[in-house]
Parts: structure tokens; C-alpha cells; sequence
């Protein structure tokens, strides 16, 4: 076994793998850029090697800064976590060249199955269903139109080298193919150094199904179950979950040795990925196979009980497989999001910035129900521009699929974020979705369940209750912590708060009257009716967490003037609890009314400013590009949403922008 081994990556899977590296007795060594020398994996791991300027093509990616930090350090082995260099046959080669082994498969697995091309090719010689495609060199904008005229509309641009959503695009017209083989192939070109693309029918309705596979250096390759990751946007994974609710025993064996079969076909060694998009009936074509650890490993992990970074670093170490296929067993669901820095209001834009509050839910299992938290970031650490803007996966496990959804619901409700614009509410929201919690998903359901964005729901109802009750549990704390404030007015009489308030939620008002009951904080409604709150909190806390009529809640909570800010199961709202005469008087206050910035062009993210494609003077119309800003190695095309004229063009190409910063104004 090795004695000490680097890892080639950074964030939350860099420390994940220190983790088992720890466990394992194993030194690890991590390697960091400008932009990283303060980040998580940094401080975790036994020693840190710096490899050069924030972006990823001056540092990450240049193969001969890892091996140099290997031969510095002594590490035997590299694992590469995912993205990156991970899927590189150049790395690997590199490394054996300087006797350093790679925790992952052959290099000729990789060419043969990490090159989305020749992975396709390799499946039709197998015999594999695949999806009807063009995988040959594309030359032009023109030529691309012309393949996706001939496959038919809708078509998927995707990099050849890509993953993660990088260098992929949808297309339903000529138009859409030619700017989406530019935005492809540059984004291709920036992120993986490799800007080939290749054309493939969109099948309608889909969903994504993989199955992660797991081989040894000695022939056997078995299959760890399947993930559904259907939910997506901008082809990136969101939510990912183990089992599927789509598939049967039949379709799951099936699929699993399929792709055991192409994993034989190529000598696959270590773990893996076979992709597959399924149709709603249960059939399924090969899409890709990822030859590296997936991000959404963790599911697999918490079904099958099965460390799969360990497993990597044993096979690499030329151990056999521990187990055989009819000793892997399926215990219960996992259900995992991705926790992004984006603002999921301005569709999903990245966010950079600093963590001023970062406080996710505790992990461990309790009652059956397990969470588990994989992280790269802590409090007071940065966002930075330079990389994916993922702050964290929350993973829960429990007996069932409706019980793992309800506790990922109530870790997300328990997830503290503050300092920058997060994904956590539209989660949240999508936890509690009909369609979601019934299993009927598909790729487009994103788009399909949000057609016009995502806004934060208005609380009604039993939420705007349980939200109203909450706020006036946290006002009455507060007041009664007033009382006890030292050096205040001497009076006659002590002061004493009003026991009748008034909150306002979503435009319903409850009228509440508090009372203090044997340790416990009562609320009596006007029509009759009481609710008995339970809590520990105190001010100052990120979240309220207690319970109502016994039924256990978690609210994040945020001052505000005058009151509190609360966030829960997805929904947002300022709340101020006033006595009734304070409501009275507050109800005759006028109503700010923001100033119209419909005439400007807001840069939706901070960004760098990749280019600016019009000019002062230039007429144009709804849909045509103004300007291209890049962030978090995405480049973001933005369109006028009216005709008009340009008038004065405030950004400069290559300029760096704050979020809301103004780009142009039509004149």
C-alpha cells in the first residue's frame, strides 16, 4: 500500500479523498494555485505544493507542475479526483514515464472511453445501442448546421474531452447550431485544452440514467447499482439519487452488465461511469462512460456501503476487488444536491464573493437517517471567479425514497449561507415539488416546472403560518432578552411587553396573542386555535431550529431592520412582529418604489467581460447578442430583450464586473 500519495485537484473532492487517505494511514499531499493558497484542501492535507497563477490552464492542468510537486514531496501515487486532468491519457502517461502510479484506469481506457468520440465508436463496435450522431471531425459553424440538418432538430453540441455541463449546448435551429458550436468550442478550448465537438440527436424527454462500474488489475469488473441525475440545468447536474425510481430489477441488471461487457471490452481498472439517456418506457442508449470518479459518487457510496476513493487506491496498489458481483447489495436511498453559488432568481447565474456565514446541518446518522456533508469551503473563505462555484453536497440516506427526500429537506432548511447568492431555496422548493417527490422526472423538468425562472414561493397557508409562528417565537426571545439589559430607566413600574402581536406573512395577517407555559412558548389565534413552539435558539443564531405541535422545523434566520428575515422550504420572507397599534401605523407608511432600470443592460454575475458585439448608434432587435461575459469557466451569452438602439457602452472587453455593474444603455 502506498505510504503517501498527491492529489491532482482542489475543493470539496480534494477533501474527500484526504479523508480516506486519513483513515486509510495514507500521507497526502495537495497542490493549490494563487487563487487557492487558503482553501480546505490546503489545510487538510500533510503537505501542500504550489503550482502556479489562478487559472486553471497555467496551473491544474499543466501535467509537468504535478509530476514536479510528486518527485518533490515523494508521492508514490496521484489521484486526480475529477475534472481537470482526470480523463487525460497524457497524465497518466506522464506519470508512469516518472515511475509515479495513477490512482485510476489505464491510459488506454481512458483514450478509448474518456474521448466522448471515440467512446461512441467503441460502443457501436460492441454492439451498444447508441443515440444516431456525428462523429467526425466538425470543420465549420456551416458544417455543423448541416449534420444537425441531416440527424434533425433538436441536437446536443457536446466537447469531446468535456463533462460537467462544460462545452454543451441545445440547439432546435440552424441558428442556435451555429452560435452554439462557437460558445461549445470555446468553452471546450478553455476548460479542457481540447475544443473538438461532435453532433447528437436530442432525444426528447429523457433521463439520465449511469451506472457506476468498478474493475481491479486483475480482470474483474463488477457493477455498483445505477444514479438518476435528471435533474439538471444548463446540462449540469443538480440532484442526483440512488436508486432510480424509474427503473426495475430487470432494466438494472440489464444495464449494469452492459456496462460491465464495455468496461471488459476496453481493460477498465478502476472505477467508472457508463451513461446511459433512457426513455420513459425503460429503454436506454449508451450516451458516454466517464473515466474518473463521478461527482455524485456519494449516493452509490451510501447504498451500497462501499468506499469508492478506497477501492480506487487499492486497485491502483494492485489488490484485487473485495467483493463479487452477488455480494453487492442495495440498502435503502440517497438523494444528493449540489449546493452552487448562484442565484437561482437570475437563472442559476454564479455569485462569487465571501462566506460570511457558513454553517451546513450536522452530519452523522440518527434513527435510520443519514447525512453527510462534502465540502471544499468554510466560514470566511472566498468564492472565487476562476473555478466551478459548487459550495457543497448535501448527501441524506434513509430506509426509503420518500424518507431520504424528507430529510434532505430538512438539512437544506438547516444549511446557513450568507455572503453570497446560493441554490439553496430553489432546492428547497424543488424537495417539496409534486412531480420530484412521484418520481416523474425527466432532463427538461427544470425548464418545464419553471418556464419563466425561479422566484421564491409566497408563503400561504400552513407555511405562512408555521413562518408567522417561528418570527413571533424569535420576537418574544428577543423581547424578553430586553428585560434583562443592565442600566436601564428605573420606573415605577417594570416595563412590560404586550402580549397581543401582529405578524404579517405573504400578505395574510395572524393576530397572536404569547404566553409562556411550562418551559414552553404558546400562541393563541384569534379564531380559537393554539400552537405550542419549542426551541433552544438563541439571537444571534444562524438558524431557528424547535419544534411546532411537536412536528421537529429548522428556519434560517437573518436580522433585518426592524425584524427578521426567514428562509424555509424554499420560501423568503421579512417579517416585523408589531403590536396591533404598531401595526396600525405601519399600514399608513408609503411604499418605496424602485427606480426602472429597464433601459440598461445589468451584468447578471461578476464576471470577466469575454466581449462586447455591438456598438453605439447600432440598432437592433429582441434575441441578438450584446455582449458575452464569462464566469465560473462559463461563457454567458447575453440578448437584448427589446428592440431598440444602443446608446453609451460602459464595459470594455477584458474588464472584470461586479455583479448589477451596468454594461450598456439603450438610448
Amino acid at each position: 500500500m502506498f505510504s503517501k500519495i498527491l492529489i491532482a485537484n482542489r475543493g470539496e473532492i480534494a477533501c474527500r479523498i484526504v479523508k480516506t487517505a486519513r483513515r486509510m494511514g495514507i500521507k497526502t499531499v495537495a497542490v493549490y494555485s494563487d487563487a487557492d493558497r487558503d482553501a480546505l484542501h490546503v489545510a487538510m492535507a500533510d503537505e501542500a505544493v504550489a503550482i502556479g497563477p489562478a487559472p486553471a490552464s497555467e496551473s491544474y492542468l499543466v501535467i509537468e507542475k504535478i509530476v514536479a510537486a510528486c518527485k518533490q514531496t515523494g508521492a508514490e501515487a496521484v489521484h486526480p479526483g475529477y475534472g481537470f486532468l482526470s480523463e487525460r491519457a497524457a497524465f497518466p502517461e506522464a506519470l508512469a514515464a516518472a515511475g509515479i502510479i495513477f490512482i485510476g484506469p489505464k491510459p488506454s481506457a481512458i483514450a478509448a472511453m474518456g474521448d466522448k468520440i471515440e467512446s461512441k465508436k467503441a460502443a457501436a463496435a460492441a454492439k451498444v445501442s447508441t443515440v444516431p450522431g456525428f462523429l467526425g471531425v466538425i470543420e465549420s459553424p456551416d458544417h455543423a448546421v448541416a449534420i444537425a440538418e441531416e440527424i434533425g432538430f433538436p441536437v446536443m453540441i457536446k466537447a469531446s474531452a468535456g463533462g460537467g455541463g462544460k462545452g454543451m449546448r441545445i440547439a432546435h435551429s440552424a441558428d442556435e447550431v451555429a452560435e452554439g458550436f462557437a460558445r461549445a468550442k470555446s468553452e471546450a478550448a478553455s476548460s479542457f485544452g481540447d475544443d473538438r465537438v461532435f453532433v447528437e440527436k436530442f432525444i426528447t424527454d429523457p433521463r439520465h440514467i449511469e451506472i457506476q462500474v468498478l474493475g481491479d488489475k486483475h480482470e474483474h469488473v463488477i457493477y455498483l447499482g445505477e444514479r438518476e441525475c435528471s435533474i439538471q440545468r444548463r446540462n449540469q447536474k443538480v440532484v442526483e439519487e440512488a436508486p432510480s425510481p424509474l427503473l426495475d430489477e430487470a432494466t438494472r441488471r440489464a444495464m449494469g452488465e452492459q456496462a460491465v461487457a464495455l468496461a471488459k471490452a476496453v481493460g477498465y481498472d478502476s472505477a467508472g461511469t457508463v451513461e446511459f439517456v433512457a426513455g420513459q418506457d425503460r429503454s436506454f442508449y449508451f450516451l458516454e462512460m466517464n473515466t474518473r470518479l463521478q461527482v455524485e459518487h456519494p449516493v452509490t457510496e451510501l447504498v451500497t456501503g462501499i468506499d469508492l476513493v478506497e477501492e480506487m487506491i487499492r486497485v491502483a496498489a494492485g489488490e484485487p476487488l473485495r467483493f463479487s458481483q452477488a455480494e453487492v447489495k442495495l440498502d435503502g436511498w440517497a438523494i444528493e444536491t449540489r449546493i452552487y453559488a448562484e442565484d437561482p432568481t437570475r437563472n442559476f447565474l454564479p455569485s462569487t464573493g465571501r462566506l460570511v456565514t457558513y454553517r451546513p446541518p450536522a452530519e452523522g446518522t440518527r434513527d435510520s437517517v443519514t447525512v453527510r456533508n462534502d465540502t471544499g469551503v468554510y466560514e470566511g473563505g472566498e468564492i472565487s471567479i476562476y473555478y466551478d462555484p459548487m459550495i457543497a453536497k448535501l448527501v441524506t440516506h434513509a430506509p426509503t425514497r420518500a424518507a431520504a427526500i424528507a430529510a434532505q429537506a430538512e438539512a437544506l432548511d438547516a444549511f446557513a449561507i450568507e455572503g453570497i447568492r446560493h441554490n439553496i431555496p430553489f432546492l428547497s422548493t424543488l424537495m417539496h415539488h409534486p412531480r420530484w417527490r412521484e418520481g416523474r422526472l425527466s432532463t427538461g423538468f427544470i425548464a418545464e416546472e419553471f418556464p419563466e425562472g425561479f422566484s421564491n414561493p409566497e408563503p400561504s397557508g400552513a407555511l405562512a403560518l408555521t413562518i408567522a409562528a417561528v418570527a413571533t417565537a424569535i420576537d418574544h426571545k428577543l423581547n424578553s432578552r430586553k428585560r434583562q439589559i443592565s442600566g436601564q430607566m428605573r420606573t415605577a413600574r417594570p416595563v412590560a411587553f404586550s402580549p397581543e402581536r401582529v405578524a404579517e406573512v405573504g400578505g395574510t395577517r395572524f393576530d397572536l396573542t404569547i404566553a409562556d407555559e411550562d418551559g414552553t412558548t404558546v400562541l393563541r389565534m384569534a379564531d380559537g386555535r393554539s400552537i405550542t413552539v419549542v426551541s433552544s435558539w438563541q439571537p444571534g443564531e444562524p438558524v431557528w431550529q424547535g419544534t411546532i405541535d411537536g412536528e421537529p422545523i429548522a428556519v434560517k434566520v437573518t436580522p433585518i431592520l426592524n425584524g427578521v428575515r426567514l428562509a424555509h422550504a424554499g420560501a423568503i420572507a421579512d417579517i416585523c412582529v408589531r403590536t396591533r397599534r404598531e401595526a396600525e401605523l405601519a399600514a399608513l407608511m408609503p411604499v418605496k418604489i424602485e427606480a426602472d432600470a429597464g433601459k440598461k443592460l445589468i451584468c447578471p454575475m461578476p464576471g470577466l467581460v469575454k466581449a462586447i458585439i455591438v456598438s453605439s448608434g447600432q440598432e437592433v432587435r429582441v434575441g441578438e447578442t450584446l455582449a458575452i461575459v464569462e464566469a465560473m469557466k462559463m461563457e454567458n451569452v447575453l440578448k437584448a430583450d427589446r428592440d431598440g438602439t444602443i446608446g453609451q457602452i460602459f464595459a470594455r472587453e477584458g474588464e472584470s464586473l461586479a455583479v448589477d455593474a451596468v454594461i450598456l444603455e439603450f438610448a
